[in-house]
């Protein structure tokens, strides 16, 4: 049975976080055990394998938008929230733009900080604002 896609997303960032520590099938099986065996729901697992297929053009279109920071220096539960927006943002469609970042807005203000969903805010909305205007041609592929 499928997840609401709040739910879907938060278990996709479960799993990214795992991975920045373990491998990305590790980080799904972890999340399959913590389940009770239980499918990754289909949406979390589109998330999870859309952030990995296109990580480098995502993470090129958030570097441009930080001032001040690299990606690398974010926390790995900001980062990857940021990743799973802009995954939304690009490549699902279905999705509007503005339930991508108040999604991730919320999600970093229920996982991490206030500071945190502010940054994720203003960076969500830089790249939304890009892609709406340029169609995202600033990120390699």
């Amino acid at each position: 049975m499928a997840l609401g896609r709040r739910r879907a997303r938060r278990e996709a960032l479960f799993v990214l976080y795992q991975q920045d520590l373990l491998s990305i099938g590790a980080a799904v099986a972890l999340a399959r055990a913590e389940q009770g065996g239980a499918e990754v729901d289909p949406y979390s697992r589109r998330l999870v394998c859309g952030v990995a297929d296109h990580r480098r053009a995502i993470d090129a279109q958030i570097a441009v938008r930080l001032t001040g920071w690299t990606l690398e220096r974010l926390a790995p539960l900001e980062r990857n929230i940021l990743r799973l927006a802009v995954y939304e943002l690009k490549w699902v469609e279905e999705v509007p733009a503005h339930v991508a970042i108040n999604e991730a807005v919320e999600l970093a203000k229920r996982f991490c900080s206030n500071e945190a969903a502010s940054l994720v805010n203003g960076v969500l909305g830089a790249v939304a604002e890009d892609l709406a205007i340029g169609g995202g041609e600033g990120a390699p592929e």
